[in-house]
């Protein structure tokens, strides 16, 4: 397997593995293998926006992505959240 094919495999797992638990998290429940992928996803980029925003670059390899990912997708989920009971 080359490089790209399992950062690619790792980041769709991390992506899973953040969206399930912020689902979890926020009382939601999960949203399906491929709702989870998809929120664990927008969420790594929404937290690693705000990391970086805040200065704050967390290590520790796929802990730190887990950590960034899910972070942002409770934030994604929360903002949802709030559109939502505003409608």
């Amino acid at each position: 397997m080359s490089d790209q094919m399992a950062n690619l495999l790792w980041f769709i797992l991390i992506g899973a593995a953040a969206g399930w638990l912020a689902g979890q998290i926020m009382k939601g429940g999960g949203f399906g293998l491929i709702g989870d992928i998809i929120v664990g996803i927008l969420g790594a980029i929404i937290g690693g926006w705000i990391f970086r925003v805040l200065k704050i670059y967390p290590s520790g390899g796929l802990m730190g992505a887990l950590i960034t990912a899910l972070v942002g997708a409770i934030v994604l989920l929360f903002l949802i959240r709030l559109i939502r009971r505003g409608n």
